[in-house]
């Protein structure tokens, strides 16, 4: 029973890092219906903004987070604006290719600059932990679930109470209308492409503080945040929550039960389920 409830904290805790990393491919998705495969290549370099501000600034890496989330915002409008606004109304399969040509070139050009040694963030209270029950938990992976749920929580406020959000709401439900209202598209696009490579950079970060960093994580943390977005549902931030929470849950519990091995694979299968019997999501909004 000790081990079980153990599994159970950890997955709760990795569920949270896995809600953030999904947050920002979801609202992508379901404002400008662009799939960014290079969304796992963003929180890569959020990861490797939060490693050089800490190994070379000395910075804190949970206070180096909002400048990291800060950078890939930049990136993210630039890349947008410039680059993706110009097939915003081509065919989804043409987004792909270009989104798939972007991961690559990051994934090279990281390997170019960073090599591909794996990298850890480790400040002095790495090693940290407190007994909750009789489950032992890291004081970093508690630090970067509260943050993670913070940020997720902050999302869905900005998206039903800030004027901006509710233009991004509105374009993704009915972009006609929005333009009768003022609502410049082009503006919110871009907008909403940089805050989803913001939160990619905040993942990212995060994510180098509980395991290694290198230029190849990105395909895996693409997959897996395409899974938790696709079960919570797009038009939801609090179920992308409930769907990372929910697959951190399955994947450690598979892992204790059957093999570390299989976590995958219960986790698309658990996507192959969902699109089956809630295409939605689990809080989705249904048609």
């Amino acid at each position: 029973m000790d081990l079980l409830w153990q599994v159970l904290v950890n997955g709760v805790l990795l569920g949270g890092l896995y809600a953030l990393m999904a947050l920002g491919l979801a609202l992508v998705w379901g404002v400008l219906n662009i799939v960014n495969i290079a969304h796992g290549a963003f929180i890569m370099l959020g990861a490797y903004v939060c490693y050089y501000l800490f190994a070379g600034l000395g910075l804190d890496p949970f206070a180096a987070l909002p400048l990291a989330m800060l950078a890939l915002f930049v990136f993210g409008y630039v890349v947008q604006r410039y680059l993706l606004n110009l097939v915003i109304r081509a065919p989804m399969f043409n987004t792909l290719l270009i989104t798939f040509g972007i991961d690559v070139v990051l994934t090279l050009l990281a390997q170019l600059a960073f090599s591909a040694d794996f990298r850890t963030i480790n400040p002095t209270y790495a090693g940290s932990n407190f007994m909750l029950g009789s489950a032992t938990v890291p004081f970093v992976r508690v630090i970067a679930f509260g943050i993670a749920v913070g940020l997720t929580l902050l999302l869905w406020l900005f998206l039903t109470r800030a004027r901006l959000g509710r233009a991004i709401r509105a374009t993704a439900q009915n972009l006609v209308a929005a333009r009768l209202y003022g609502v410049e598209p082009r503006r919110v696009y871009a907008l909403t492409f940089a805050l989803g490579a913001a939160l990619a950079g905040a993942a990212g970060s995060l994510y180098g503080v509980v395991s290694q960093v290198n230029p190849y994580i990105g395909g895996s943390l693409t997959a897996k945040s395409f899974a938790i977005a696709i079960i919570g549902g797009l038009d939801s931030p609090l179920g992308v929550i409930v769907g990372g929470l929910f697959l951190g849950i399955v994947e450690s519990l598979t892992s204790l039960y059957i093999g570390p091995t299989y976590s995958d694979v219960a986790s698309f299968g658990i996507l192959v389920l969902v699109l089956i019997f809630r295409p939605s999501g689990l809080l989705g909004r249904t048609a």
